[in-house]
C-alpha cells in the first residue's frame, strides 16, 4: 500500500474519531474497510501526531478522541468548514462574553488556510448578513462549553440557581439540549429532585460543574418547542390565548419566538399564546398585528380590549 493511500486512511479515521464520542475497533475497521490489526497500527500514527486516541477493553469498550495537553489540527470537511466560519463571524459581534476577539482570530486563521471556492461560499453569506443586535444577557464562554459537554456526554450537572424570587438553591439536573432565543440562553433538563423537565435560564447559574455521574437519556419532548412554551407561559402573570384571523407563518414573522407561540388552527386562523404581566400591553400589542382577532381567553383581555378601543375612539374626536 502506497504511503498516499495510507495517509488518505489515517486522515478517514480521524475524521471519524471526531464524528462521534466512541466507536469499537470492529466499526472503524468496517468503515475503513481494512482489519482491527490495521486500525490499531493508524491508531499508532494518529497518537504519534498529537492526537490523545484513547481505547478502552472489555464489553463497550473501543477508541475515544480524548483531550491532551495541546490542540491538535482539526479535520472538517466543507459543511463543517462553512458552518464553523459563520458561526464564528456571528460570535464576533460579541454575543458571547469574551469571544469576540477569540472568535475573529480563529476566524482568520480558518480564512487562511481555507480552500478558495469554500471562502468565496462563506463571504457570500458574510455579505448577505446583517446582524441585529438587541438587548441581552451576556453568558460566560465556559459555562457554554460545560453545560454542551454535559449534553454531549450525558452526565449530570450541578449548580446553584436564583429563582424569580431572588433565592438561590442548589440543584442536579440531566441536561438535554441549551436553546438560545437570541436574547437568552436556555437549558433543557430533567430535575433530579423534582423529577420532572425544567428550564432553566444560563444568566441565572452559577458554579455550574459537570458530575462523573453518567445517566441513561430517557425519552424528552423536543427542546425547543418545550422551552419556547416556558419562556412565553410560565414567566408572566397573564397567559392570553386569542385567534388570529391570518396564516400563521405571517403571525411567526411579527411576534418573535421568546414573546409568543403560535399555532395552526382552521379556515384560515391561527391560535396565538402569549404572555405578560399587563393585560392593557397585551391588547394593545395584539391589535398593532393589524389583524382580526378573538380572545379566547382570559375574559379580562376582552375587557382590557374594550377600554382600548374606548380610548382609541376618544383620541380619534370619535363621539
Amino acid at each position: 500500500m502506497t504511503v498516499e493511500a495510507t495517509t488518505e486512511r489515517v486522515l478517514r479515521l480521524l475524521a471519524l474519531l471526531q464524528r462521534r464520542p466512541s466507536w469499537t475497533s470492529a466499526e472503524l475497521a468496517a468503515e475503513l474497510r481494512v482489519t482491527d490489526r490495521s486500525v490499531r497500527r493508524d491508531v499508532e500514527r494518529l497518537r504519534a501526531l498529537g492526537y490523545p486516541v484513547h481505547a478502552t477493553s472489555g464489553v463497550g469498550g473501543g477508541y475515544q478522541l480524548g483531550a491532551g495537553t495541546r490542540l491538535p489540527p482539526l479535520l472538517l470537511d466543507d459543511e463543517e468548514a462553512i458552518a464553523t466560519a459563520v458561526s464564528l463571524r456571528l460570535a464576533s459581534g460579541e454575543t458571547v462574553a469574551g469571544a469576540g476577539e477569540a472568535a475573529l482570530r480563529a476566524l482568520t486563521k480558518l480564512d487562511q488556510v481555507m480552500p478558495s471556492r469554500l471562502r468565496a461560499e462563506v463571504r457570500a453569506v458574510h455579505g448577505a448578513t446583517e446582524t441585529l443586535v438587541g438587548p441581552g444577557v451576556e453568558i460566560d464562554a465556559e459555562l457554554l462549553v460545560t453545560l454542551a459537554r454535559a449534553c454531549r456526554d450525558a452526565v449530570r450537572v450541578r449548580f446553584r440557581y436564583a429563582g424569580r424570587d431572588g433565592d438561590e438553591r442548589e440543584r442536579t439536573v440531566e441536561p438535554v439540549r441549551m436553546v438560545t432565543t437570541g436574547r437568552r440562553w436556555y437549558l433543557m433538563a430533567w430535575d433530579v429532585d423534582r423529577d420532572d423537565w425544567r428550564t432553566f435560564r444560563l444568566d441565572r447559574m452559577r458554579e455550574a460543574v459537570a458530575t462523573t455521574w453518567r445517566f441513561r437519556p430517557r425519552e424528552h419532548p423536543d427542546p425547543v418547542a418545550y422551552v419556547q412554551r416556558s419562556v412565553t407561559g410560565s414567566p408572566y402573570r397573564h397567559l392570553a390565548r386569542v385567534r388570529v384571523h391570518a396564516p400563521p407563518e405571517r403571525v411567526r414573522e411579527l411576534v418573535p419566538p421568546q414573546v409568543g407561540r403560535v399555532e395552526d388552527d382552521r379556515d384560515g386562523w391561527c391560535l396565538l399564546v402569549v404572555g405578560g404581566e399587563n393585560l392593557n400591553w397585551l391588547a394593545a400589542h395584539i391589535a398593532q398585528l393589524g389583524f382580526e382577532a378573538e380572545v379566547l381567553e382570559p375574559p379580562e383581555l376582552r375587557e382590557a380590549a374594550a377600554l382600548l378601543a374606548r380610548r382609541l375612539a376618544g383620541m380619534a374626536g370619535a363621539g
